[in-house]
């Protein structure tokens, strides 16, 4: 396998069409990587350096450890990407939402050239967005006192900003929003005129950043620089194994799929014959993919942004209670996974509309009769597949929490153990694996795989 796998890259740069668009993804990605790393000025960097090392070391996750995670390390430099793409992420979601329940972005998603309004309209709201995280980012560096909810740290005493006042918090919403436009801009670009999926490449490309870290932070348990290691070799053997058994539980789900059989009938036209056979119509077990998950942490991560800055006791209490890694929120954690995955699947997976064009162009599921009991059929069978999709959803999502807060494994490590990150980085490395195989064997080049396909693939 590793061999064809040595000669698929090596036939992908035999393709000069494909060479070109590895190679300026690549460039894309790389500019990124600078980007993260140019800070935002009037930022003491020694202070905020000190203030993420303690968070990936400490037991107990934070919302600010799980952010900086996504920007791929660029909010410890406060740099210009420190925000990413997740504005522009945030407003797709709710324009998808939106077009599924209002008929007016409906109608205009359907009508000729819609969909570009739909993005149009989608680019406007990340600025918006980015406005205003901008703006909560430099006050609360401003005032740390008030992430002590965010990061679980006490920051009374730390200075993160030299010269505060409204020129610091001015040229860092302009930079920071002007930051996230520009990666937005990068991502559209990946998509036209690289490899993969723009966005999504981007957010797998900056969780995939913070992994080396993980990786020594990780080395350390077993291997301290001073002192007594915590664990044995036995425990370094079963994490390992731990760490490679869950990726390859998220790619075996992530790739299943429940194939409910298809007939079409054959029709007649003049003298020939149209139509006729059997096909098969895939449905995801997670259909909704990591969409539940960001859901989810968006409404628990709203409390902290908004309720932190007072300074109320009752509402101190609530804070705790919705802590990262707590009971109470590892509750409403694993429930609201499970409302997203249905509401997701409600939104987006029509089995009326299904069952309808199935019964225009001559195809039934043997043994259910066409039109509403199909449509039932498929509302039943999806509902079913959800459930488990929705159980391996909060199983993955809980898993790093769980394992910081009673394992005592350091958060950065612990988040390559399951989650948005490992889901992301998955889903977006499958993706692109496919495209550059439709690459290959488009052009009679071998595949991933002997078989010319990759596995999990029909």
């Amino acid at each position: 396998m590793i061999s064809a796998f040595t000669t698929a890259f090596t036939n992908a740069f035999k393709i000069p069409e494909l060479k070109n668009r590895i190679l300026f993804t690549l460039g894309i990605v790389i500019i990124t990587r600078i980007g993260a790393s140019i800070p935002v000025p009037g930022v003491d960097a020694n202070a905020l350096a000190e203030v993420f090392k303690n968070l990936e070391q400490k037991q107990g996750g934070s919302f600010m450890a799980m952010l900086n995670i996504f920007s791929g390390g660029a909010l410890e430099h406060m740099a210009i990407f420190s925000l990413t793409i997740m504005p522009y992420i945030s407003a797709s979601i709710i324009f998808q939402l939106l077009t599924a329940v209002i008929p007016q972005l409906t109608k205009i998603s359907r009508e000729e050239g819609g969909r570009q309004k739909i993005t149009q309209y989608t680019r406007y709201a990340t600025v918006l967005i980015a406005l205003f995280q901008s703006f909560v980012t430099a006050r609360g560096f401003e005032h740390p006192e008030k992430l002590s909810q965010v990061t679980g740290l006490q920051l009374e005493n730390v200075a993160l900003v030299v010269h505060p006042g409204l020129l610091f918090e001015l040229s860092t919403v302009i930079t920071l929003t002007s930051g996230t436009v520009f990666m937005m801009w990068l991502g559209e670009q990946i998509t036209e005129r690289g490899i993969g999926n723009g966005i999504s490449m981007l957010i797998a490309t900056n969780i995939l950043a913070k992994f080396p870290s993980a990786v020594v932070v990780a080395g350390q348990m077993f291997y301290p620089p001073e002192g007594k290691a915590k664990y044995n070799l036995i425990i370094e053997f079963l994490f390992i194994g731990m760490f490679f058994g869950v990726i390859a539980a998220v790619i075996v789900v992530t790739q299943m799929q429940r194939k409910i059989a298809v007939q079409y009938a054959q029709r007649m036209v003049g003298r020939k014959i149209y139509g006729g056979g059997q096909t098969y119509m895939p449905l995801r077990v997670n259909y909704s993919g990591v969409m539940p998950i960001i859901f989810a942490q968006s409404i628990l991560m709203m409390p902290h942004m908004f309720l932190g800055w007072f300074d109320v006791n009752w509402l101190n209490k609530l804070l705790d209670l919705l802590s990262s890694g707590g009971p109470v929120y590892l509750a409403f954690y694993g429930v609201l996974i499970f409302f997203f995955s249905y509401f997701w699947v409600a939104t987006v997976f029509n089995p009326i509309q299904i069952a309808d064009d199935l019964k225009k162009h001559g195809g039934y599921v043997p043994g259910v009769r066409p039109g509403k009991p199909t449509a039932d059929f498929l509302d039943y069978t999806m509902t079913r597949i959800t459930f488990a999709g929705a159980i391996f959803l909060t199983g993955v999502a809980v898993s790093p929490d769980v394992l910081n807060n009673y394992l005592s494994i350091p958060y950065i490590t612990a988040s390559f153990f399951g989650g948005t990150s490992l889901l992301i980085v998955v889903g977006v490395l499958l993706d692109t694996l496919r495209q550059i195989e439709t690459h290959l064997l488009t052009r009679n080049y071998e595949g991933f795989l002997k078989k010319g396909r990759m596995r999990g693939r029909i």
